[in-house]
């Protein structure tokens, strides 16, 4: 009953997001229609980049517990945040061509961006590869703790060092120059919440997959 509920409302937020990008707000001026990726982009970094902090506080206590609960908790984050991660990266993509004209630059944004998803593919490779050692665990929480601290530098990094990349548009280093308007942001939050609710969503049924391999194996050897 709570999944079911857990689930409409998300595809009731998912349904409204959308209503409210393609139909409510109008077209930016200055970008055009490409200007609407924000409502995409920014909600997958955002969960992209949560998800690797929670990847490693999981990993972490797992190490200091041996609670297998929170070991599967860890490796199911980590497969769902590269997968928005990797989203994040390709709708930014998309939206620079025809703003800056270009696919790819190297700004610390982008590059950092980057540098996570190499983090969350290095992560569950190892896992992959080590999937019963304990020790190797140990190193994929190091990983992951290398992960959680690129995360603020992504959140910094168009602030700091004041690149071509939009400043932050949400969270408390949001600037007033960089702020939308009050249609964009009440959109831009809505999408946020969605985003984040899928991903809580699909995380679970992940993680549900995971613990039911697990008990199958146990079963079976």
């Amino acid at each position: 009953m709570i999944k079911l509920l857990y689930t409409s409302i998300t595809a009731i937020m998912f349904i409204f997001m959308l209503w409210m990008v393609f139909w409510w707000i109008p077209i930016d001026i200055s970008q055009g229609p490409v200007a609407k990726t924000v409502f995409i982009h920014v909600p997958l970094a955002w969960c992209s980049m949560v998800a690797i902090i929670l990847v490693s506080i999981a990993s972490i206590i797992y190490l200091m517990r041996k609670n297998l609960f929170w070991d599967q908790v860890a490796q199911s984050t980590a497969e769902i945040g590269v997968i928005f991660g990797i989203a994040a990266l390709v709708s930014g993509i998309i939206w620079a061509k025809p703003i800056w004209g270009v696919w790819w630059t190297g700004e610390a944004k982008l590059t950092t961006t980057l540098i996570l998803i190499l983090i969350y593919i290095a992560y569950i490779l190892f896992r992959s590869l080590y999937k019963n050692s304990f020790q190797m665990k140990k190193i994929a929480a190091v990983i992951a703790v290398i992960g959680a601290i690129d995360s603020p530098i992504i959140y910094f990094a168009a602030n700091l060092w004041q690149e071509a990349h939009p400043v932050t548009v949400i969270g408390p280093l949001a600037e007033s120059e960089s702020s939308f308007g009050a249609d964009y942001g009440i959109t831009l939050l809505v999408s946020v919440i969605a985003f984040t609710l899928l991903f809580v969503l699909l995380t679970n049924i992940r993680y549900k997959i995971i613990k039911l391999e697990n008990l199958t194996k146990e079963k079976l050897s």
